[in-house]
């Protein structure tokens, strides 16, 4: 199949799987695309928000319209590294009476993971997803046991409560090709909320693409052409994020650290992405734009300067934008 046809049917599975989305949660339609393109470029995503937002459904309904298994890993600070991974048991042989290990396969073992609020778990037993998330499998008493593809980590969190939390450390946040900021919904999107989750009926989702479809879209991303011109874009940016560079004066004001070269890769894959689900043969620059919130606001760390000034992530990214852009 060529490239035009694979992205008409992309296109159309898109629509498809929005549309199927759409049955159950109502608005947020640019986290629902910000979610689309994470999965679609085999990256994470971390949802940040407030209660009652939606977030745990919102994953549990991509889960249940693609044909893929679902795991729910609910963090709590008694949480222990071997109840994600695994853990390995003793077992005998009942004709020869001889004991050996058997590895009982963890939550970890799926094809799209729920890690509901993430920061309730302290450092050690998050730390037990860093192996997962980068290296696609699980090492348990020297051998390595393969997660099956397609993986993905759609984590939650909620920004407001601190008391019992832990603050996911910054080689954690930088496995997630993703921080999608969860806001409220609009009047309108309120009321329909409302109406639909305080009857006898409650909106059900199917199945509607494929474990194939889905990793057949996901080769499609990687095939996407970029320019020179927009690799040496996102590198740019991504290398202005870091005070100790010759960049902008407001990242040496503010800036405590920056993105590293993890930034730049996604902010690639992630234009690609949002060009195929357009329907577009090649990433554009507006591509790139689109995504550059999502990719950058956990990892740069702001100074003490900038809270003290109330400089957020977000308006130090859009002005990198206004100068380098």
């Amino acid at each position: 199949m060529n490239l035009v046809k694979q992205l008409k049917q992309t296109q159309s599975l898109y629509e498809t799987l929005k549309t199927e989305i759409s049955n159950v949660i109502v608005g947020q339609d640019k986290v629902v695309d910000a979610l689309l393109m994470a999965l679609l470029s085999r990256g994470h995503a971390l949802l940040v928000g407030v209660p009652g937002l939606a977030k745990t459904l919102m994953i549990k309904s991509f889960a249940e319209a693609l044909d893929l298994t679902f795991k729910r890993i609910q963090f709590t600070p008694d949480l222990m590294p071997s109840d994600i991974t695994g853990t390995e048991v003793i077992e005998e042989d009942l004709q020869t009476g001889r004991r050996k290990f058997r590895f009982i396969k963890g939550p970890i073992f799926g094809n799209i993971i729920l890690a509901d609020e993430i920061n309730r778990t302290p450092p050690k037993t998050q730390a037990a997803l860093l192996e997962a998330m980068q290296e696609y499998h699980v090492t348990s008493g020297g051998i390595l046991y393969g997660l099956e593809p397609p993986f993905f980590v759609l984590a939650t969190q909620n920004p407001i409560e601190q008391e019992g939390t832990y603050p996911l450390p910054e080689a954690q946040l930088d496995r997630f090709m993703f921080q999608i900021n969860v806001g409220y919904p609009t009047v309108d999107e309120e009321e329909e909320i409302v109406k639909r989750t305080t009857g006898l009926a409650l909106p059900e989702i199917k199945k509607v693409v494929s474990r194939e479809d889905l990793m057949m879209m996901q080769d499609l991303m990687r095939q996407i052409p970029v320019s020179e011109h927009l690799v040496e874009t996102a590198v740019k940016i991504v290398r202005a994020t870091r005070p100790n560079e010759n960049g902008p004066a407001v990242v040496k004001n503010y800036v405590k650290w920056g993105a590293g070269p993890r930034a730049s890769q996604y902010l690639i894959i992630a234009a690609k992405t949002r060009a195929a689900l357009q329907g577009k043969a090649t990433a554009e620059e507006k591509d790139l734009v689109y995504a550059m919130k999502n990719v950058l606001r956990h990892r740069i760390l702001l100074n003490f300067k900038a809270e003290a000034e109330n400089m957020r992530v977000e308006d130090l990214i859009d002005e990198l934008m206004k100068e380098l852009i």
